[in-house]
């Protein structure tokens, strides 16, 4: 007789330990850039939105694809209201400011809730990726959901990511998630691009800085797990304002302090792949 107790981890460890999967590139693309955070309020879809304009201003060709299937955030961010065309096959991106773009809120109205098993999460997320008519992208950037569930799993053994942002704020409780994902994108091996530390500190009226999340907790977080450092966000009250309005900052004020952060990141990663 077998005494061997299996537990949780072992569970965990049957679903999530690396195989030879069979990845697939997203047609019509040449780059997949995940924007993750495992943490969720940490401006992980206002990031991604922002790095999609900024690559778009470095004259790259870029599609935003909105994975967060339970809250899509892309539709309020873009100020997108209509639905995508079909040919009976394919799904026809919406093009708002030169990005392609696709979201589950295109489809389904503003105000229902996406009640939604795995395995339907998952339906979604091929059918975005494989049955989009997405047109000669240089970046696709994903925006995920916060945690490490099926879409993360999705992704991570079924599709060609190139490349993982991990956006968050430097508190702990926020990094504790944050290294958990690391982890995850580590055991599937997908390559972390680096963390970002957004909302890190804001300016006062006063002239001084105030790290009211803490201080420097990403960066160690990089530093402990051997990944790059890209930078800091501070908080501004304009890239809100912006994002509520449909027009994210990047977009609406091109030469603002916070843009220029993201048109450095989008510089840097630019010249990774090209």
């Amino acid at each position: 007789m077998n005494d061997k107790k299996v537990g949780l981890s072992d569970t965990m460890k049957a679903k999530t330990e690396p195989k030879t999967f069979k990845r697939n590139p997203i047609p019509g693309t040449k780059f997949t850039i995940a924007i993750s955070s495992a943490k969720g309020g940490v401006g992980k879809s206002t990031f991604a939105t922002n790095l999609a304009l900024a690559l778009k201003k470095v004259e790259c060709k870029v599609g935003i694809l909105d994975a967060d299937i339970y809250g899509p955030s892309l539709p309020k961010l873009f100020s997108i209201n209509e639905k995508p065309d079909s040919d009976g096959q394919t799904l026809k991106p919406i093009v708002k400011y030169d990005i392609q773009c696709m979201s589950i809120g295109f489809l389904t109205d503003e105000q229902t809730p996406m009640i939604w098993r795995g395995p339907m999460v998952t339906s979604a997320i091929k059918t975005f990726t494989q049955k989009v008519g997405w047109k000669n992208l240089d970046f696709i950037i994903v925006d995920m959901p916060p945690g490490t569930g099926d879409t993360q799993l999705t992704f991570a053994q079924e599709i060609s990511v190139d490349g993982a942002i991990i956006v968050s704020t430097p508190q702990e409780i926020a990094l504790q998630d944050v290294k958990r994902g690391i982890r995850m994108f580590d055991k599937l091996k997908v390559n972390i691009l680096g963390l970002v530390d957004n909302m890190s500190f804001f300016i006062g009226e006063d002239g001084k800085r105030y790290n009211i999340f803490g201080d420097g907790g990403v960066k160690k977080t990089a530093d402990e797990f051997n990944k790059e450092f890209l930078g800091e966000i501070p908080i501004n009250s304009e890239v809100g304002k912006y994002g509520d309005s449909g027009k994210p900052i990047v977009e609406a004020d091109p030469n603002h302090e916070i843009s220029e952060i993201y048109l450095k990141f989008a510089k840097k990663i630019k010249k990774k792949y090209f």
